[in-house]
């Protein structure tokens, strides 16, 4: 089955045939650095992933490159609340943005350009579409002109003047047109700023992309995306000032993710109704709200809520469990002949590469993904199965890692998963098993005493133990 995707662009979705055979360029709009990531920016960050992950099991080569936003007016204006250099901002988010990626398990893409390493490239461009007469100087400001560009509203369908007579744009007594944007802005003192023909200044936002995509991946390339909100305007000035620089269309294929609601409205700082992954993480594991966002389609919004992250929980307790039951009934096998041919060609990885090239629908997958689990679960191997129940586990897992699941051993994933629910009772799970392993140490040394004392003060932590024939478990009073 050929891989569909749904280009914005067209409205459609399509056979995705790459420029170049089994080589895809993606450029994907990364975060301006003022503040911690919300669950909005992990959706986006996880969508994205999970197609790099997809199209590199299909096989492609991929360059996948995902900037920084490291000059803004957010960005000096929390530099001025803190007191503090805006660099010092950049370097203190960008940071924040790695731990808090590392913790949903997002991939490194291959390059994560910043803006202000590229301003030679804006200047370029900016340079071209003066001297091309479809932008202009004001005072020290550089605008694109939209009226150069007759498909102006392309991707987002909107027209133009229907948006010169009701849309929200930018009151500036300099600009021909109200809809024209800052391709560069004029500084103000004590503002950051580079020199240009025009005077020192900074470079608008929408620039920044087409620039860097423009160096790294070409005039034309095959795949851009981001959130919905990114439509309009920053993706159609994309789109506007590109074409005007080099007369060609930038994308191939335009991907939008859907919006995190809650309570019906777009989850965003600007409303003020968001939460940070970091606040999120702190009572579910990082890989529950990762599977959460994958539950639905990427298109479609999701509703945050604890409830939708406690039953994502449930799901994913349910497969590092069934995924260590698994393991234990294969036990150790020999090497299975020619096992990675048998993995692609079992059912179940047919049914999920299905719903895969189906415009990544994740939603599919997952409740594949949860069927097969029950198979799973059932299987009693006898003499003769127990290769295909390898087959049939080892196909599931790795269906799991393209999701950008199973990051951790069920053990590992069961202790942090208990470490989070707990944390508020300040228990130290590292001390509850050193004290466990000193006592079984103390019992077959047949020393009683000590023993006695290492129950006694897991007793006193309120905690409950049991030997049994796996070993020692433990609990919560």
């Amino acid at each position: 089955m050929s891989l569909l995707i749904y280009n914005t662009l067209t409205r459609k979705k399509e056979e995705f045939t790459p420029l170049k055979e089994k080589q895809i360029g993606m450029y994907v709009c990364g975060v301006t650095v003022y503040d911690y990531c919300h669950v909005g920016h992990a959706r986006a960050a996880i969508v994205f992933d999970t197609f790099y992950r997809y199209f590199q099991y299909a096989g492609y080569e991929v360059r996948f490159v995902r900037n920084f936003t490291d000059i803004d007016d957010k960005i000096i204006n929390r530099a001025n609340e803190e007191g503090v250099d805006w660099q010092e901002v950049n370097r203190k988010y960008i940071a924040a943005f790695y731990e808090d990626m590392g913790k949903l398990n997002i991939a490194a893409p291959t390059e994560e350009p910043k803006a202000t390493d590229h301003i030679p490239e804006m200047l370029d461009m900016i340079q071209s579409l003066v001297e091309q007469e479809k932008a202009y100087e004001a005072e020290g400001d550089v605008f694109y002109s939209i009226k150069s560009f007759k498909d102006y509203g392309c991707l987002s369908g909107k027209n133009i003047d229907d948006l010169q007579s009701g849309a929200r744009v930018e009151v500036n007594d300099t600009k021909r047109n109200p809809l024209d944007f800052a391709l560069w802005k004029k500084s103000k003192p004590g503002e950051p700023f580079w020199e240009s023909p025009w005077g020192p200044g900074r470079p608008g936002w929408h620039i920044e992309c087409s620039a860097m995509s423009k160096k790294y991946l070409g005039d034309t390339f095959d795949i851009h995306g981001g959130g919905k909100d990114l439509v309009f305007p920053h993706h159609e000035n994309e789109i506007a000032q590109s074409c005007g620089c080099t007369g060609k269309q930038p994308v191939r294929y335009w991907v939008h993710n859907g919006f995190v609601n809650i309570d019906k409205e777009k989850m965003s700082k600007s409303l003020g109704n968001f939460f940070t992954i970091r606040e999120v993480c702190k009572k579910y594991h990082p890989e529950v709200l990762r599977l959460f966002l994958i539950s639905s389609h990427y298109r479609s919004p999701i509703d945050f809520s604890e409830k939708n992250l406690d039953d994502a929980t449930k799901v994913l307790s349910r497969f590092y469990e069934g995924l260590a039951g698994a393991r234990e009934k294969i036990g150790n096998l020999a090497s299975i002949p020619d096992f990675q041919e048998k993995i692609k060609n079992h059912a179940f990885t047919k049914k999920f590469e299905t719903a895969m090239n189906d415009d990544l629908n994740t939603a599919v997958a997952m409740a594949h993904m949860n069927e097969e689990l029950r198979n799973l679960n059932s299987a009693v191997p006898g003499k003769n199965e127990t290769e295909d129940l390898a087959i049939a586990t080892a196909a599931w897992e790795a269906a799991g890692n393209i999701l950008g699941l199973f990051a951790h051993t069920p053990e590992e994933f069961e202790k942090q998963l208990f470490e989070i629910k707990n944390s508020d009772l300040g228990l130290d799970v590292s001390k509850i098993e050193q004290l466990i392993a000193d006592r079984n140490s103390a019992r077959q040394s047949k020393n009683w005493a000590e023993a006695d004392r290492c129950r006694d003060d897991l007793t006193k932590m309120g905690i409950l133990i049991e030997d049994t024939p796996n070993g020692t478990e433990w609990k919560l009073k």
